[in-house]
């Protein structure tokens, strides 16, 4: 055959090669799941890693010097462990340091209220900022006209408080629970039904909205944390940069406003906020480690979690428990004697919690070998026990899963559901065809850690974190050997990285 024949036929083999097969016939080899099992549940790290995580290196900010120590102490943890490991640079927007702030009411009385700076807010300069309370309504464009002339001066109450239920009362009716339904779809899906030029306007709305109202003069946004018992509740991206003050108060406090604003009583703030904030990028690195794969090394299972963590907790739930869990089912591979057949990659991302950017962004430089990557495992929800998987769309897996899933069920973490996981990093990947999951999870009370001061090491569940990496280590390692790709996804174009767009008009440029 010439030269130019074999390219040909090297070409159809390779492509023959990485055909995915069906689901139906990608048969699960559960040999070695036991020997995976017994490390995970008898020789178990998981506690020991998670309590200096959060104890020593502490919270871990996207930008912060803390972060940058927690991927210096897992890179050498999984070295330690005797895999391969590298950190894997991308750029950030900008930092955001918190530093000291104190919010008092001072009318009608004297009451110092719990609250804390949005992250990539700007704080007060030092100064202490005067002013009373107003709650306006600015759901759509129309309604922010009317209020124009209160919100100057003042600091504003966009929504009614979060319908938060006292699980010491007597339980919820039928109403209150649709009630309370009611109100998160007003909230979160306003123009659910509305068509596209609609959404694009209001989207365009909601992007404007911290603009306007620095143009109108507002000293800042007050925002309810929406949990119970004085919890607390944190976000912000440096993609979203706000030209204001923006303090989120706890729940009783945000409730508290505003039943005296209703009974007619004026509430009056003041508010001294002292933060730092960079908008140069910097760099910033995800953790990665790989145990390769002894027949098709080429072809990789990610199994992953997120590094970093908001700040007023020390990032325990949210995910310092999914990170390592993460780390723990390296550790069982790596310990267990077995070698599969594919590479197993293990990455914990940073900038999860300013919009997934770091899985974007390696998801997005490692493009060309998506239809390489068998299939990316995540966990991240919390310190509870793995139920199962979400099948994220993927009806053609179930009984893929299932298989999968089966030498865990003595674990009660064999459940499969069709259901779709929002917010986590495995959502950065499925553009690219990747087949992408992240597991189902026992609550635990994540609902009162996640994001608050009480996300801290006190909350994880030594027994469910053993669980939890068992069921990791068994699923990455039967998907490692499964006897060929699993079927691609639908491929999309991938949102880019970048910063919210405000109306041209609203933006102050820049002149030398």
């Amino acid at each position: 055959m010439n030269r130019l024949g074999c390219v040909a036929a090297a070409g159809v083999l390779a492509a023959f090669w990485h055909h995915p097969a069906s689901a139906q016939s990608l048969a699960v080899d559960t040999a070695g799941a036991g020997l995976l099992i017994d490390q995970a549940l008898n020789h178990s790290q998981v506690m020991e890693n998670l309590q200096y995580l959060t104890d020593v290196v502490g919270p871990r900010l996207t930008g912060s010097l803390a972060v940058r120590r927690a991927n210096e102490w897992t890179l050498a943890r999984f070295r330690d462990y005797g895999l391969e490991a590298h950190l894997e640079q991308w750029n950030f927007g900008g930092t955001w340091t918190r530093g000291p702030m104190w919010v008092r009411m001072t009318a009608p009385r004297v009451h110092e209220v719990l609250a804390a700076s949005w992250a990539w807010a700007p704080g007060t300069n030092g100064k202490t900022v005067r002013g009373p309370v107003v709650r306006i309504d600015a759901s759509v464009p129309e309604s922010l006209t009317a209020y124009h002339d209160r919100v100057n001066q003042a600091w504003v109450m966009l929504r009614p408080p979060t319908p938060v239920w006292n699980n010491d009362g007597p339980p919820m009716t039928p109403g209150d629970s649709q009630r309370q339904r009611e109100f998160f779809r007003s909230v979160f899906t306003p123009v659910q039904n509305a068509d596209s030029a609609t959404r694009a306007r209001m989207q365009q709305f909601s992007n404007d909205l911290p603009f306007l109202l620095h143009h109108a003069g507002a000293l800042g946004i007050v925002l309810d944390a929406g949990k119970e018992q004085g919890l607390l509740n944190m976000s912000g991206s440096p993609n979203r940069i706000l030209p204001l003050p923006q303090i989120v108060v706890a729940h009783e406090e945000y409730a508290m406003f505003d039943r005296l604003l209703r009974s007619g009583a004026p509430v009056q703030l003041e508010v001294n906020i002292r933060s730092a904030m960079t908008t140069d990028s910097v760099p910033q690195w995800n953790t990665v480690a790989e145990l390769r794969g002894t027949e098709h090394p080429g072809q990789v299972v990610i199994v992953g979690a997120h590094l970093d963590s908001w700040d007023l907790g020390t990032g325990a739930t949210d995910n310092g428990t999914g990170a390592m869990c993460t780390l723990e089912t390296a550790r069982i591979l790596a310990q267990s004697g077995l070698r599969p057949r594919r590479t197993i990659r293990f990455i914990l991302f940073t900038g999860e919690e300013q919009g997934l950017i770091g899985s974007r962004k390696y998801a997005e430089a490692h493009a060309a070998e998506a239809d390489s990557i068998q299939a990316v495992i995540v966990l991240d929800n919390g310190t509870g026990a793995v139920t199962g998987q979400a099948l994220q769309g993927r009806k053609d897996l179930e009984g893929l899963w299932r298989g999968i899933l089966a030498p865990l069920a003595a674990l009660h973490a064999d459940s499969v559901v069709d259901r779709n996981k929002g917010g986590t990093d495995h959502l950065s990947f499925l553009p690219y065809g990747v087949p992408g999951f992240n597991f189902n999870q026992l609550e635990r009370g994540y609902n009162h850690t996640h994001h608050s001061q009480s996300d801290t090491y006190d909350k994880a569940i030594a027994a469910d974190l053993m669980q939890a990496s068992a069921a990791m280590a068994v699923s990455a390692y039967e998907l490692a050997n499964l006897p060929g790709m699993i079927p691609r996804g639908e491929k999309t174009k991938p949102n880019p990285v970048e910063a919210v767009r405000v109306s041209d008009s609203l933006v102050v440029r820049r002149t030398r």
